[in-house]
């Protein structure tokens, strides 16, 4: 968060440790670098979301309660303010970075790709391990095949 965006807003006392206080009649906006999760923890948030989840446009009002949970991508935006009840209610809220796995771009373009890269390698080396086995029990049967007809014995005739 910017400077400013902590001037407007308070850290409670220790009633909900973790979250901010966002006065009524304030607004905050938050466009995270890192996927993240707004959690309110009490009261209630009027918020306009303006962004784009898997290629589709994303965004509009949303109405936020004491429990819910808004997960953002990284590079979208959400603006919020305090809404209902009485006009001078605050809300709590705090910000939860997620794990950088949950960005799906980067399972999609590296982690996914690397992985069907490592089931190819691995099922070519199983099939090479076939083709090489085979090829072996070939050349074994072969000279067995050899010795025998070199040592006169005619055992595959006489089966």
């Amino acid at each position: 968060m910017t400077s400013s965006a902590q001037a407007l807003l308070q850290q409670p006392a220790a009633a909900l440790p973790g979250c901010w206080k966002l006065a009524a009649g304030r607004a905050v906006t938050l466009q995270p670098s890192q996927p993240g999760a707004l959690q309110i923890a009490h009261g209630r948030v009027w918020a306009t979301l303006d962004g784009t989840r898997d290629g589709l446009p994303r965004g509009g009002d949303l109405f936020l309660e004491s429990g819910d949970r808004l997960e953002l991508r990284a590079g979208e935006r959400v603006v919020f303010e305090p809404w209902g009840g009485s006009g001078d209610a605050p809300a709590y809220f705090s910000w939860q970075p997620l794990p950088e796995a949950q960005d799906s771009r980067w399972t999609a373009r590296v982690v996914q790709p690397l992985a069907d890269l490592r089931l190819a390698l691995a099922s070519a080396g199983f099939a090479a391990r076939g083709v090489v086995g085979a090829v072996l029990r070939l050349g074994v049967g072969l000279s067995r095949f050899a010795i025998d007809l070199v040592a006169g014995r005619d055992r595959w005739v006489r089966a």
